[in-house]
């Protein structure tokens, strides 16, 4: 895995085709469960993030364009080595913080603002290592947030990133 098609592609092994888990909040319009219409999921874009998308309908070469803009370039994936870049990638997609989980990881200030000084600190970084804090601070998230529907395969994909990332 190099590039974002390469990236891309890897998530599409996680993220597979429409669910409408009444369960989920990304899969309502308002974001939490039982707030708007839900929608459901495909691909793993979502009815929270795209309202006013008609997700059962959504193609996967419309989503790889939405998953560039929205979860690749605003966090200038193509600026870091593709260890680094997968995990900010990935972690965006499935939600959280990964702004801010990246600065912990350089050692820059938190502010969820991936700028000049941030983008820096990344590229001086020894990627395992940010890699590393990367993940270990997304799991303290996903431990905080306490969901038992979802947070096995949360956990299992954290732990497929890392063995990729060791490969």
């Amino acid at each position: 895995m190099d590039s974002y098609p390469d990236a891309f592609a890897v998530l599409m092994n996680v993220e597979r085709g429409f669910q409408n888990n009444p369960l989920d909040p990304g899969n309502w319009t308002g974001g939490r469960v039982g707030v708007g219409s839900c929608r459901g999921t495909k691909y793993g874009i979502s009815a929270a993030s795209y309202p006013d998308l008609d997700i059962a309908k959504l193609t996967l070469e419309q989503a790889q364009s939405l998953a560039k803009a929205k979860y690749w370039d605003k966090y200038h994936c193509d600026e870091y080595d593709i260890r680094v870049a997968f995990q900010v990638f990935d972690a965006a997609y499935n939600g959280g913080h990964p702004a801010q989980w990246l600065q912990q990881a350089v050692g820059v200030r938190p502010d969820g603002d991936i700028g000049p000084a941030t983008i820096a600190a990344v590229k001086a970084a020894d990627p395992r290592r940010v890699v590393l804090l990367f993940d270990a601070a997304r799991l303290d998230y996903l431990a905080d947030i306490n969901n038992p529907t979802f947070a096995d395969g949360w956990m299992r994909r954290i732990a497929s990133n890392l063995r990729a990332g060791a490969a």
